[in-house]
C-alpha cells in the first residue's frame, strides 16, 4: 500500500471517528443529560407540557431520527471527499 493511499485512509478514518464521537456525544445528551434535569427543566413549558416531559416523550425521539440522517449525511460527504462511496 502507498504512503499517499494510507494517509488517505488515514484522514478518512480521522473524520469517520471524529463524526461518530459527536454523534454519540449528541445521543449521550438527549438520552441522559436531559432526563438527569428533568426535573429543574419541568419548570418551564413547551407547547403546555412541562419541557423535562416533553423532550423525554417528544424531544429526544425527534433529536434521534435527526441525528440518523445527518450521520448518514455527513459520512456521504466524507466518503465522498476520499472516493471511498461506491
Amino acid at each position: 500500500m502507498s504512503q499517499d493511499k494510507s494517509g488517505a485512509m488515514e484522514a478518512h478514518w480521522e473524520k469517520t471517528r471524529n463524526l461518530t464521537f459527536l454523534v454519540l456525544i449528541i445521543w449521550f445528551i438527549f438520552s441522559f443529560a436531559i432526563h438527569w434535569f428533568a426535573n429543574s427543566l419541568n419548570a418551564i413549558s413547551f407547547l403546555g407540557f412541562p419541557l423535562g416531559y416533553y423532550f423525554a416523550v417528544q424531544g429526544s425521539l425527534a433529536i434521534f431520527v435527526v441525528l440518523i440522517f445527518f450521520q448518514n449525511w455527513r459520512q456521504d460527504k466524507i466518503d465522498d471527499e476520499f472516493g471511498v462511496s461506491e
